[in-house]
């Protein structure tokens, strides 16, 4: 009887498996900024021109999305050259020590239409923490040019970068405390 119980356990949880369906990132169409005040009156815009993404959905809603991004640290732009290269000292990014920005979902919630507040861990400067983000479905359609079926969601969120030890010692006055986040991406179902 408890051989019959696990053989069921088993295929049941590998025909649920099999429904669920990955979506992975189009880079030619998405983007990963940031953006942070400076001296209180300007705000500076980055983003980092390397990074893959997928999320695993067995329900066309997303409702039960788990998601999974990795950022190359390195790539970090900012269309100034010299800003990019401090970025990516030890002041900031610490590349050398730190080769990624990663954020692994562990809630997605549906909060209306196409609305969606989606926690997990954000890990920034070496540093794990919780976040939650703003997540809004724009749509699924099919790409007349490769027949597949594309998702894009624009996600927006705000960090402390003292929660994550980063930028520690510039203070609020030459830097904000708050960094807003924001995605624009396109996934490819399949």
């Amino acid at each position: 009887m408890k051989k019959t119980a696990l053989i069921f356990a088993v295929c049941t949880i590998f025909s649920l498996a099999s429904f669920a369906q990955t979506w992975t990132l189009d880079p030619a169409h998405s983007k990963l900024g940031f953006s942070i005040t400076h001296m209180m009156i300007s705000d500076v815009d980055g983003a980092f021109t390397n990074f893959e993404a997928k999320i695993t959905s067995s329900k066309e809603d997303f409702s039960d999305a788990v998601i999974e991004l990795t950022a190359d640290a390195n790539s970090v732009s900012t269309d100034n050259e010299k800003r990019d290269g401090h970025l990516k000292t030890e002041d900031f990014f610490d590349v050398a020590k730190y080769k990624t920005v990663t954020f692994k979902s562990k809630s997605v919630q549906k909060v209306g239409d196409n609305k969606y507040k989606v926690t997990g861990d954000l890990t920034l400067h070496g540093v794990t923490k919780p976040v939650t983000l703003d997540a809004t479905l724009r749509g699924t359609t099919v790409n007349p040019m490769s027949k597949k079926t594309v998702a894009g969601f624009k996600v927006t969120g705000t960090i402390k970068r003292s929660d994550f030890s980063f930028g520690t010692k510039y203070p609020n006055a030459m830097l904000s405390e708050e960094v807003t986040l924001t995605a624009n991406t396109e996934f490819i179902k399949g």
